[in-house]
């Protein structure tokens, strides 16, 4: 039976996404072999993401502080809000160098089957950014799934009453991929090639 702490830290691994328990034993072994001084900056590495890492209060990504570097950045064009899934989707697209628009994290897609409303993803600051900001068209690049295509069409139904053009960035994307797995070619193509939302 391992000790205390190193059961703690074995547990605190699998927690994590794709970690088994002999990946998270493997991972806390490596850890012991760590000098006292890399094991305190991994610490602080941990805490510092517990203690300084927020949502933007405007479009939802992860930031430090009150609003993200995008948001606040005065030549990005305002008039195109790009809709995204998770806050890892911005940073694979911002890879891409292709967008000079700003972004909205939804936090998750509508799915009834598992509990998710639309009043559960961040929906409602997307229309009331759309209201009061001067936005011209919303493009949204969602996972191609079913769960992907009923949050794009609920925001086309919420939209519906306004002048805003909304847009769905190309197929050619697998049905049910996660955007970090595409290569950024697909993904530059998606965004050129994105249709308006029949």
């Amino acid at each position: 039976m391992y000790p205390e702490s190193i059961r703690n830290l074995i547990e605190s691994f699998k927690r994590l996404p794709g970690i088994g328990e002999k990946t998270a034993e493997r991972l806390t072994f490596s850890m012991i072999n760590f000098s006292k001084e890399e094991l305190t900056n991994f610490s602080n590495s941990i805490q510092e993401l517990r203690d300084k890492i927020g949502k933007c209060q405007i479009c939802g990504n992860i930031c430090e502080g009150d609003v993200c570097n995008i948001c606040e950045n005065q030549n990005r064009n305002k008039k195109m809000i790009f809709v995204v899934e998770k806050e890892k989707d911005v940073f694979i697209f911002e890879k891409l160098g292709i967008f000079n628009g700003t972004y909205h994290v939804l936090g998750s897609l509508i799915s009834p089957l598992e509990g998710i409303n639309p009043e559960d993803i961040n929906l409602s600051s997307l229309k009331r950014r759309i209201l009061n900001e001067d936005v011209e068209e919303v493009i949204l690049a969602l996972k191609p799934s079913i769960e992907g295509e009923t949050t794009m069409q609920y925001i086309k139904k919420i939209l519906e009453d306004t002048s805003v053009k909304v847009s769905k960035i190309a197929t050619g994307i697998p049905l049910g991929a996660d955007m970090e797995y595409i290569d950024t070619l697909t993904l530059e193509l998606a965004l050129e090639e994105r249709k308006n939302i029949s």
